[in-house]
């Protein structure tokens, strides 16, 4: 999967291989917005310690670099309280140098074109807290709706896999 974004460099998805995964690891957020959202490392040991959740996960690069991670859950089949699903956007995460370029944008679209590939796909859920650099307005802006639900005390928001993601 790839995309060009404005003029930056080609946008993809890459599977994280020992080649890449120390850069991948490295990549992180500013110290606010790590409260919104767990490192790489740390979501990879939660994909490893839960994988009837399904965890799918891939760096995004920009070109040849790495520039970020993304984490679905792609297709729950257990029946889970802990778990929101069958597909949902777990990790999104844009290193805080590469912020601010449409990568974020550009990874979440790649990712909703995986799970549109899902024959039962209709939705993709995602959640997350409220506060001043919470990710709330970016899904706003790229298509999500609030479905009035809490998990785990954040917003639950949700996606018409039928609708056109809107670039934010």
């Amino acid at each position: 999967m790839c995309a060009v974004v404005g003029h930056s460099e080609a946008v993809s998805l890459r599977e994280i291989t020992a080649a890449n995964l120390d850069a991948v690891r490295a990549l992180a957020v500013t110290a606010t917005q790590s409260e919104y959202v767990a490192g790489v490392a740390e979501s990879l040991v939660e994909a490893a310690e839960t994988p009837d959740a399904r965890p799918w996960y891939r760096a995004v690069y920009a070109g040849d670099e790495p520039v970020g991670f993304v984490m679905l859950s792609d297709g729950i089949t257990v029946d889970n309280p802990a778990y929101l699903g069958p597909y949902f956007l777990w990790r999104l995460l844009v290193d805080t140098r590469h912020q601010g370029k449409g990568y974020g944008s550009e990874a979440l679209r790649l990712a909703v074109e995986h799970v549109r590939t899902r024959p039962d796909a209709r939705v993709l859920l995602t959640s997350c807290g409220q506060g001043s650099d919470s990710p709330l307005g970016f899904y706003l802006r790229n298509g999500f709706r609030q479905t009035g639900q809490v998990h785990e005390g954040e917003v639950v928001l949700e996606l018409d896999l039928a609708s056109p993601v809107t670039s934010g």
